[in-house]
C-alpha cells in the first residue's frame, strides 16, 4: 500500500516533465491533405462569378486620386469615365489569369522559414492593425513599440505561426509618419520569419522595399518575393490613391500584395452571402488586374475579409455562419481564378479571452482550414473586432493553430496508422495502455496543448485552480524570458539602422 501513492505521484510528475520538455516540430507552413469543403456547386459558383462581372461591367469601380491607374486601365481596354472604371465582361479575369502566379514562395531571412503561398499550403500569421493591446495584469491600453516587438518575438518563438505578420499592433508612442521604420525593422531584426510591409502611404511602401533591398540584396529582390503586404479596398467599390500607390510600389519591385476588400455586410455590401461574395470578387478582380498591369507576373493574393453586422447596434460580429459561407464561396472562386487565397483567422468581438472569444474564434478558424485558405491573417491575438491585440489571446490562439496542424494532416493510413497488427496482437478484453504500439506512439499520437488543463479537479485545485487566461499569461511571459534573437549579419544590421536614422532625420515628425 505504501508504494501505490508514490507510483501515482511519480506518474503525474513524469507526465508533467514530458509536457515541459516536449518541443513540437516546427513546420514552415501547413501542407493540407484534405480536399477543400465546398458549399456551392458549379451552378452556384457561376452565378457568383457572373454577378461579379456584371458589377464590374455595369456599376464599375472608382479608382480615386490615381490618374496613372486610370490611364493604365484605359489602355488595357477598360471604359474610364472620370474616376469610374467599367470593365468589359471577363476583362479583369483574363488579365489576371494571363500572368498572375498560381502560387509562389515568400522567402525569409532564414531559408528554413520560407513559406509557400498557394496550392495545398496554409500559412498562419498574427493579427494585424490593433491600436490597443491588453494583458491580464495591465489591462487594455494603447500599443507601444515595446508591445510591437514583444508580439514579433512571440510569433518568432511559436512553432505554430509561420509568419511574422505586419502591423501586429500600432505603436502609438511613435510619430505616425515614422513608426513604419521601427515596425519593419523589428520584423527584420527580432525574427527571421517572413514579414509584411507598410501600406499606409506609397512612400512608406517604398521605404519597406528599400529596407528589404538592404537586407536581402537588390538583385535578389528582382528574382524573389521577400515582402507580402495587405492592400485593402475602400468598400463599397472604391480603390483609393493610398492603397493603389502602395500596391504599385510593391508590384514594381516584384513583391507580393494581398488584394482584399474589407466588407461589413449590411453596411459596405448587401446583407446577404451571395451579394457580399459577388461584390468582394468584383473589387478583388479589379485590384488584382491593376497589379498585373503595373507589372505582369507580380505575385497577388485574392483576399477576403467579410464580417456580419449587429442589426441592433451596427457593430461588426464575428464567428457567425454567414461570413463562413462567404469564405467557403470565395475560396472556391480563388481556386477557379488560379490565385492564392487569404481569409479567416481567429476572429471575435469579445473584449476578453473568454468563452465568447473561444467560440467565435473557433467558428472562424475551422472554416479557414476546411475551405483551404492559403494565407491566414489574424491567426493569433485578435480581440474586440480587431481593435485590441491580446497577449493571452495570442497564446491561446497559437495553441489552436497547433491543433490545426494536426487536423490538416488528415488520417494516417500507413501500416502504423491502421494499427491492425496491434489490434490482432492485443485481443479482446485487453486495454492498449501497455501495448507496444501505444508505447511507440504515445509521444506523437495526439496534439498536446500547452494551455489546456486536463488533470483531475483535485490536481487542478492543488496546482492553484488556474483558469486558461492565467495559464496563458504564464506561457507568454516565459516565452519572452526565453527569447533569444536570431543572428544577423552585423554589417547589414548597421547599414539598416544608419539608413533608418538618416531617413528619420530628413523630415519632421507628424501624426498623419
Amino acid at each position: 500500500m505504501t508504494d501505490e501513492p508514490r507510483r501515482r505521484t511519480g506518474g503525474r510528475a513524469g507526465r508533467a516533465a514530458v509536457r515541459a520538455s516536449h518541443t513540437p516540430d516546427r513546420l514552415p507552413y501547413i501542407t493540407r491533405t484534405m480536399t477543400p469543403f465546398e458549399v456551392l456547386d458549379e451552378e452556384g459558383l457561376q452565378i457568383i462569378e457572373n454577378n461579379a462581372d456584371t458589377i464590374l461591367e455595369q456599376v464599375g469601380i472608382d479608382f480615386k486620386g490615381a490618374p496613372d491607374a486610370l490611364e493604365l486601365l484605359k489602355s488595357a481596354g477598360a471604359d474610364v469615365q472620370g474616376e469610374r472604371v467599367h470593365f468589359p465582361r471577363g476583362m479583369a479575369r483574363q488579365i489576371i489569369q494571363a500572368t498572375a502566379p498560381r502560387e509562389f514562395t515568400q522567402y525569409a531571412r532564414n531559408p528554413v522559414n520560407n513559406v509557400q503561398i498557394g496550392g495545398m499550403a496554409t500559412v498562419f500569421a498574427p493579427a494585424y492593425g490593433s491600436p490597443f493591446v491588453t494583458d491580464v495584469e495591465q489591462g487594455r491600453r494603447y500599443g507601444t513599440i515595446e508591445d510591437f516587438r514583444n508580439f514579433v518575438k512571440l510569433a518568432y518563438m511559436s512553432p505554430w505561426l509561420h509568419h511574422s505578420g505586419g502591423t501586429v499592433c500600432e505603436p502609438v508612442d511613435l510619430p505616425v509618419n515614422k513608426r513604419h521604420y521601427d515596425m519593419v525593422y523589428a520584423h527584420m531584426r527580432f525574427s527571421d520569419k517572413p514579414f509584411m510591409g507598410s501600406v499606409t502611404h506609397p512612400q512608406r511602401a517604398q521605404d519597406t522595399v528599400d529596407m528589404a533591398r538592404i537586407l536581402f540584396g537588390k538583385d535578389a529582390m528582382e528574382e524573389r518575393t521577400y515582402i507580402l503586404s495587405l492592400i485593402n479596398a475602400n468598400s463599397p467599390l472604391v480603390w483609393d490613391a493610398t492603397m493603389l500607390g502602395a500596391a504599385k510600389a510593391y508590384a514594381e519591385a516584384n513583391q507580393a500584395t494581398i488584394i482584399t476588400p474589407f466588407i461589413l455586410a449590411g453596411a459596405m455590401s448587401p446583407a446577404t452571402v451571395a451579394g457580399a461574395a459577388a461584390q468582394t470578387l468584383a473589387e478583388a478582380l479589379a485590384g488584382m488586374a491593376y497589379v498585373q498591369l503595373v507589372r505582369p507576373g507580380a505575385p497577388v493574393v485574392f483576399g477576403s475579409f467579410a464580417s456580419s453586422m449587429s442589426m441592433q447596434s451596427g457593430a461588426p460580429t464575428f464567428g457567425t455562419p454567414e461570413p463562413a459561407l462567404v469564405l467557403y464561396s470565395l475560396a472556391a472562386c480563388a481556386r477557379r481564378l488560379g490565385v492564392p487565397f487569404r481569409s479567416g483567422g481567429s476572429l471575435t468581438a469579445s473584449k476578453l479571452a473568454d468563452a465568447q472569444a473561444a467560440y467565435e474564434s473557433a467558428n472562424t478558424l475551422q472554416p479557414t482550414i476546411l475551405a483551404g485558405v492559403n494565407f491566414v491573417l489574424h491567426s493569433a491575438g485578435w480581440l474586440e473586432g480587431g481593435l485590441t491585440m491580446g497577449y493571452e489571446k495570442f497564446v491561446m490562439d497559437a495553441d489552436q493553430c497547433g491543433m490545426m496542424h494536426s487536423f490538416a494532416k488528415g488520417v494516417d493510413l500507413t501500416p502504423n496508422g491502421q494499427a491492425l497488427d496491434a489490434i490482432i496482437e492485443n485481443g479482446p478484453g485487453q486495454h492498449f495502455l501497455g501495448s507496444a504500439h501505444t508505447l511507440a506512439n504515445f509521444e506523437s499520437a495526439f496534439y498536446r496543448s500547452n494551455v489546456a488543463d486536463n488533470n483531475s479537479f483535485e490536481q487542478w485545485e492543488l496546482e492553484g485552480a488556474k483558469d486558461s487566461i492565467t495559464r496563458a499569461a504564464t506561457v507568454w511571459k516565459k516565452m519572452l524570458t526565453d527569447y533569444e534573437p536570431p543572428s544577423i549579419d552585423q554589417a547589414v544590421d548597421q547599414e539598416l539602422r544608419e539608413w533608418i536614422e538618416q531617413k528619420k532625420a530628413s523630415f519632421p515628425d507628424s501624426n498623419v
